[in-house]
């Protein structure tokens, strides 16, 4: 069984902007950086959570270019290209093997949907066929792009007519088309974990790396997670999967995991600026409430941070 080209904990990184909505690749290298210092594995840019289907073909290469200075064998950038036209597909996968990304996600279409299988295969290799040397990702997310047809027979289809299909980012509920997904595979296709709030779910189904929003913030617990799971301590595994739950539930109240998941980011120093617009932004009186809502279940002390500032306002002062 050959090796997972991916392993651990990937990121999904926000898109920083500024307060006119426009792309800031300014905080690139702090971003980096940061993630990097948690040991993050890698970075999946521009699908869901960096907002990337609201972007522009020139400020998604300008975002990808960006994020390349810092790949690396052990901080892998794989670039998400799915849009709602072939052609930008194919535009962007072609920049991203030009770039030298790690590997390419790509999302089915979300307004034409493919209506079958066949379909997909169809759609997802001429895709594919624009960055033939590049590791490929079907990036499954029904929740989203509406398209959610039986990924195990996607994966039977694909075989040998997509020879840089590595695998599915599996960001769905079904675990139980997870685990079909894996026992079909024989390690020929990875199986990437997408809902944080269920890893420990998918470890246990045999995952070997997870993509998630969380993960840019509150890693440390995940960690302990998959250490615990590792040591058969699940009494710890699933304490800290209550703990992703809880934080999961504040994400819900302030309007799901990129407005407040930026909001978060803000609140420990690392600010990604507004969501582009139709998505919105807390204001001064939901962050604090916000701020309150993470002091009640721990947050600050699971995730290792410290609150910072927002609005010139100390936030760690308040009560």
């Amino acid at each position: 069984m050959p090796a997972p080209f991916l392993t651990g904990f990937i990121a999904a990184p926000f898109t920083s902007m500024l307060p006119d909505g426009s792309i800031d690749l300014t905080t690139t290298a702090s971003y980096a950086t940061f993630l990097r210092s948690k040991n993050i594995s890698g970075a999946f840019i521009l699908g869901t959570t960096g907002e990337g289907i609201s972007l522009t073909i020139q400020e998604r290469k300008a975002v990808a270019e960006e994020w390349m200075k810092y790949d690396s064998p052990d901080f892998k950038v794989i670039v998400h290209v799915g849009s709602a036209s072939l052609k930008v597909c194919q535009e962007l996968a072609s920049h991203a093997q030009q770039i030298g990304a790690s590997a390419v996600g790509v999302i089915g279409p979300s307004f034409f949907k493919p209506a079958t299988v066949p379909d997909l295969v169809n759609y997802i290799g001429q895709v594919a066929s624009c960055c033939p040397d590049t590791p490929v990702y079907y990036y499954h997310i029904p929740s989203m792009s509406g398209v959610n047809l039986p990924m195990p027979e996607f994966l039977k289809q694909v075989k040998g007519r997509i020879p840089n299909l590595v695998g599915i980012k599996f960001t769905h509920h079904d675990l139980m088309e997870m685990n079909e997904c894996l026992m079909m595979t024989d390690g020929q296709f990875e199986i990437l974990h997408g809902f944080d709030e269920t890893l420990l779910c998918g470890l246990a189904l045999g995952i070997n790396a997870a993509v998630g929003s969380t993960y840019n913030y509150f890693v440390p617990v995940y960690q302990k997670l998959w250490e615990a799971f590792d040591s058969g301590d699940m009494e710890l595994a699933r304490k800290m999967q209550q703990h992703s739950v809880k934080l999961v539930q504040v994400l819900k109240k302030y309007g799901g995991g990129i407005v407040c998941g930026k909001a978060i980011m803000k609140i420990i120093g690392v600010d990604c600026g507004p969501c582009r617009t139709p998505l919105s932004q807390l204001s001064p009186a939901e962050l604090e409430q916000l701020y309150r809502d993470l002091v009640a279940i721990d947050f600050f002390s699971l995730s290792n941070t410290s609150p910072q500032l927002f609005d010139g306002i100390p936030i760690k002062n308040q009560g």
